[in-house]
């Protein structure tokens, strides 16, 4: 069985005292038989690796850089984030293709980069609201994951994480049903099975779109869905909490 995963992605808000705290409430409410990760803003790692350090909550960053060290300015490396105690790190977020322009090949290095640096990418995958609306979703999809399968291969999943976000239902409100987002993360589970069956068995596909904790157990309730990836409601221990309990259940 999959351990479900529940990781919060905090993007750039709050102040350290507020991800001080909240870092705290979460880590003394974590329930059992669910994994835990918190990626917060770069500069508050610090202070969360001491917080968290001890706890069963792992901390994770939202990105990196395809490179391993050099003259590139404002970049982190993956190694840097190792030595902060990072175990997982985001790679592909859509607002990273969106807005900065990181293409398939770019995300399939980060992906190989994280790896090399020890830390397990959260590979994030997901179509706009234009291309579901044309037919395209498994399209865009298999595009995103087929990238990381011709760079790194299928084993390498035996060390990472999926996250299936549609791009429509992230900070809109909007939500993929239970039914959508099962379909979707039964295409990836099933495009992983034709390179290796084993792999797709093991590797923990999350859902990200607006999970709240009223949605949360009809999302989780489904067979292919392995946790979550929480945007705002992370932001708030309680609904954060709340989203975990179901997922341990």
């Amino acid at each position: 069985m999959r351990t479900p995963l529940v990781a919060g992605n905090w993007k750039m808000h709050g102040r350290l005292d507020m991800a001080r705290e909240l870092a705290a409430r979460i880590a003394a409410g974590a329930p059992h038989g669910v994994e835990l990760a918190l990626c917060p803003p770069y500069p508050y790692l610090g202070v969360l690796q001491q917080t968290l350090t001890g706890t069963p909550v792992a901390l994770g960053a939202q990105n990196l850089a395809e490179q391993a060290e050099g003259a590139f300015t404002g970049e982190v490396a993956g190694e840097m984030l190792a030595e902060f105690g990072c175990r997982y790190v985001l790679v592909g977020h859509s607002e990273r293709r969106s807005l900065y322009g990181e293409t398939d090949a770019v995300v399939a290095t980060k992906f190989q980069r994280a790896q090399a640096a020890g830390l397990v990418p959260v590979l994030c995958l997901g179509e706009s609201q234009a291309e579901r609306e044309a037919g395209q979703t498994d399209s865009v999809v298999g595009r995103q994951l087929d990238a990381v399968l011709e760079t790194a291969g299928v084993a390498a999943f035996h060390q990472a994480v999926i996250a299936y976000e549609p791009v429509w239902a992230i900070g809109t409100g909007l939500t993929a049903s239970p039914e959508q987002a099962q379909a979707v993360h039964a295409f990836i589970r099933q495009r992983l099975a034709r390179q290796d069956a084993g792999v797709a068995a093991a590797t923990r596909v999350l859902y990200g779109g607006s999970v709240k904790a009223d949605n949360a157990a009809s999302l989780l309730a489904e067979p292919d869905i392995d946790g979550g990836l929480i945007g705002g409601a992370s932001l708030d221990a309680d609904s954060f909490l709340a989203i975990c309990q179901v997922a341990s259940l």
